[in-house]
């Protein structure tokens, strides 16, 4: 079970003084995810024709028992925060312009309980990673990234190296979506790199919110527009061996 199960359910109960030092005395996952939520909203800005740009990358400023105690959760909190934000920014139609970091840091002018959220926007780049974590040692060796598409709370694995999106049933992932054409986008995938190319829809495909004009390199975050539907490509690694 991860640690922010039942988010959306969780957040209402908690938000009512989630902030305050007085609830638990300390910090608790749950307030991660409505503060970088509260974030995005707050930092998001509309650039016009329907695109509002919203921060990718987020430090969370914590108490030094706070910090101890994120250090303990380690990478797979980091993992599920990246996940809410990226939901988050999905439901708001919220554009990612690179892959959602989130890092955690020491202030020792925070009380325990106490959290700050600084974010920023940042490009994509091939060098970037997806998601930084309180310092923990390494285990086993780097592993291998396996794009996947996250469809309307359904993610896809794209196993094959060319996967067709569309409206038709003879599409490899089914779009359900009128503004989508029968055969609308081609995720190809070669040599560990994946690109994005429009089949010649009706409506086009955009990618980070700029239009794709025959194809566009996709890099973990990609938000792609296709109709009314928001596409999430990610990077995820794939571990051999148990834990």
């Amino acid at each position: 079970m991860g640690l922010l199960d039942n988010v959306e359910r969780g957040i209402e109960k908690i938000v009512r003084g989630a902030f305050s030092s007085g609830s638990s005395g300390r910090v608790e996952p749950l307030e991660l995810a409505i503060a970088l939520r509260r974030e995005l909203d707050q930092r998001s800005m509309v650039l016009g024709q329907g695109r509002t740009l919203a921060p990718n990358v987020f430090t969370v400023r914590l108490s030094s028992s706070d910090f101890t105690q994120a250090q303990k959760w380690g990478a797979p909190l980091a993992e599920e925060l990246c996940d809410v934000v990226i939901k988050h920014a999905r439901s708001q139609s919220y554009t990612l312009q690179g892959p959602v970091r989130v890092s955690f840091t020491r202030d020792s002018s925070l009380k325990p309980g106490v959290l700050e959220v600084d974010s920023s926007t940042e490009k994509a780049s091939s060098a970037q990673s997806r998601v930084s974590s309180p310092p923990a040692p390494r285990q086993g060796p780097t592993a291998r990234l396996q794009p996947v598409l996250d469809v309307d709370g359904q993610r896809y694995t794209l196993n094959a190296p060319s996967v067709v999106l569309g409206r038709s049933s003879e599409a490899d992932i089914l779009v359900d979506d009128t503004g989508v054409s029968r055969r609308h986008l081609e995720i190809r995938t070669e040599n560990g790199a994946s690109r994005a190319i429009d089949l010649g829809s009706t409506n086009g495909s955009f990618v980070n919110g700029q239009k794709v004009q025959g194809e566009a390199v996709l890099t973990d975050g990609s938000t792609i527009a296709m109709g009314r539907t928001r596409i999430v490509f990610r990077l995820l690694p794939v571990r051999t061996g148990g834990r």
